[in-house]
């Protein structure tokens, strides 16, 4: 009960982490897509024009941006409902429950690598295009860079919005893999303890079975026969 009780508060504490990092996809993700006008900054390249010195972009599909979005609603929707459960848990978990949370921790994880990872080469490629004409990423934050012809683009915040979503999602990621270990854990260890509770309900049978018969192996002398110290008196 001991180890259950410690794995159990680790995945409560998990998933409180986890709900934040979930935040700070979401919201600075959605931030910076309302200032960009809803075109998503990751993988998007661009030429400086000579004429005006604009930069002239090629906008990314918007499916980069949509996928960690999702991926932090869904962490924070799969959090908020691990939280409840677990701080209403009273019995313990069947091993169902537990092969659920194995499954969930495995989504958990696959989506917010893939995230992270989109996040993180999707603002190395934007940086690259933008550096070309400023000595960092960092110092064209607020720069009036993108000329829209009925759209008024942003960017004053781009640089901060960015860092926290990929701060987000890796950290998301370093929690989804504690998350998924200890739910393994868990499965592995209820697996175990199932199979030490079959095992001793079949030697029980077994030693029952044994003592039954050899009860039966020496049968009570019939009624009619006589011991030998009867007879010989």
């Amino acid at each position: 009960m001991a180890l259950a009780n410690v794995l159990l508060l680790s995945q409560i504490s998990g998933h409180v982490l986890l709900l934040i990092l979930s935040l700070c996809i979401v919201l600075p993700l959605s931030i910076n897509l309302s200032q960009f006008c809803g075109h998503c900054l990751l993988f998007t390249t661009g030429k400086w024009r000579v004429s005006d010195g604009m930069f002239d972009v090629h906008w990314a599909s918007d499916g980069f941006c949509t996928f960690p979005l999702i991926t932090g609603v869904f962490l924070f929707t799969i959090s908020l409902v691990q939280i409840y459960r677990y701080v209403r848990m009273k019995d313990e978990e069947s091993f169902i429950a537990l092969f659920v949370d194995v499954v969930l921790g495995i989504w958990m994880l696959a989506m917010s690598i893939l995230s992270a990872i989109f996040i993180t080469l999707g603002f190395i490629v934007w940086c690259d295009g933008i550096s070309e004409r400023f000595p960092s990423c960092e110092t064209a934050a607020g720069q009036n860079i993108i000329l829209g012809d009925k759209e008024k683009i942003n960017t004053s915040g781009f640089y901060i919005e960015m860092g926290t979503t990929q701060f987000g999602a890796w950290g998301a990621f370093a929690i989804s893999v504690g998350i998924g270990v200890i739910a393994l854990l868990k499965l592995i260890h209820n697996h175990q303890v199932r199979n030490i509770k079959v095992s001793m309900y079949l030697e029980r049978q077994r030693l029952v079975n044994q003592q039954q018969f050899d009860g039966r192996s020496t049968p009570p002398l019939a009624s009619g026969a006589t011991s030998d110290s009867d007879q010989n008196k």
